[in-house]
């Protein structure tokens, strides 16, 4: 895994820039899927989505969203009416007929993120509480090696001064926790996919 700069997301001629042209680009970070080719992506996605979400991830991370979620309640952040579909419409709401007829995932209670549209080698998923409205978009590209490598963009909106604040105080979480915690086990759930393809 590697953390990139934003233009590795923003030069890709991907389908969310002209859907969620007032989000920022917060974000962007590669994870290694070794053997893997142009149409692999599906395949990722369903290795991802097979390991476990929040539950699977190692306890640091588990602790640190179980905080986040506990502050969330006492707070009101995550009250239903902050949520996309009452305080932020949906990117739904913006697809063109394609995309709104194209697959979007499977939600899942164990992830809060909701799908919006799932593509050939991309695709999106959003949430919103009182801090942000945020989509995490994946990519499929073309690694150096010759290898595809999975793409990760986070994409924000903040809600006010407020949720800048919030963007910036979990950084350092993100950074040194998160997205560690991410790389290991979508890497692993990759390898096993492969090994399990290999079989």
């Amino acid at each position: 895994m590697a953390r990139l700069l934003k233009s590795a997301h923003t030069e890709q001629p991907w389908r969310i820039h002209a859907l969620a042209p007032d989000f920022t680009v917060e974000d962007v970070w590669s994870f290694r899927m070794p053997g893997s080719g142009p149409g692999d992506f599906p395949a990722a996605l369903a290795a991802l989505r097979a390991s476990g979400g929040l539950a699977r991830q190692p306890g640091p991370a588990r602790f640190l969203f179980a905080l986040r979620w506990k502050l969330g309640a006492l707070l009101g952040w995550d009250d239903p009416r902050a949520g996309v579909g009452a305080r932020v419409t949906s990117l739904r709401e913006r697809l063109p007929a394609d995309l709104r007829d194209a697959p979007r995932g499977e939600d899942s209670d164990a992830l809060p993120l909701k799908g919006v549209y799932d593509l050939a080698t991309e695709s999106a998923r959003e949430l919103a509480n009182k801090t942000v409205h945020s989509v995490m978009h994946l990519g499929w590209v073309r690694g150096a090696d010759g290898d595809h490598e999975l793409r990760m963009a986070v994409l924000v909106k903040p809600n006010g001064r407020f949720g800048r604040l919030y963007m910036a105080a979990i950084a350092p979480f993100r950074y040194g926790i998160v997205y560690p915690a991410l790389e290991r086990r979508w890497e692993a759930a990759w390898r096993e996919h492969r090994a399990a393809s290999a079989g």
